[in-house]
């Protein structure tokens, strides 16, 4: 099962990445280039550097010029977050394109990817709460609202999990078909943001 992969790197990426825990440490990706799961590794990488940017950029003592330059620089990692998911759809479309959907099919609300990328950010949810629900300088009321938000996160990802396994599985059987959008997000564009081009 595609999410139980998932699920599996993800958590790996995590643990990787807080042996040093240095958003500028390079990534060591041990995944062949042409595999999923080298995708999959990517992808949480970019989401875990940017869960501590944006960690960092709440600081309310922060320099409002260094602040400024961790949010330009979190717009940035976005971009990439959103490059890669379409990346990671173009590596389904192509899996998937020898199938011939059924004249009955239907289309899903998200892409397979898209769906991938709320069960990454899941899993630094996930990673996190557990850390705050076992925080041994929090009070016990705090640890235990955190114990229930975890149980749901836990339950979040199981119910998403299967969700993308059964998505899956209907694209393969021609039951669904996937038709990938470009999210053009207009912000990053000089060319669309009239705050940019009107000033140029």
């Amino acid at each position: 099962m595609i999410s139980e992969i998932a699920n599996r790197i993800f958590n790996q990426v995590i643990t990787d990445y807080h042996q040093f825990d240095d958003i500028d440490y390079p990534v060591e990706n041990p995944y062949d280039a042409e595999s999923l799961e080298h995708l999959l590794y990517v992808k949480n990488w970019i989401d875990t550097a940017q869960w501590h940017m944006e960690d960092v950029v709440r600081n309310p003592n922060i320099d409002p010029v260094e602040g400024l330059s961790w949010k330009r620089r979190i717009d940035a990692q976005n971009q990439v977050r959103t490059d890669m998911v379409e990346f990671i759809d173009g590596y389904f479309l192509n899996l998937y394109r020898g199938i011939t959907a059924l004249p009955e099919a239907k289309i899903n609300t998200e892409s397979p990817a898209w769906a991938i990328d709320r069960l990454s950010i899941l899993a630094l949810k996930i990673y996190h709460m557990q850390e705050e629900a076992e925080r041994v300088t929090a009070t016990a009321e705090h640890r235990l609202q955190c114990q229930t938000k975890l149980n749901i996160l836990l339950s979040q990802r199981e119910d998403l999990s299967t969700s993308i396994d059964e998505l899956l599985a209907d694209i393969e059987a021609g039951k669904k078909y996937m038709k990938v959008y470009k999210q053009m997000k207009m912000y990053n564009d000089p060319s669309l943001n009239p705050v940019l081009y009107n000033k140029a």
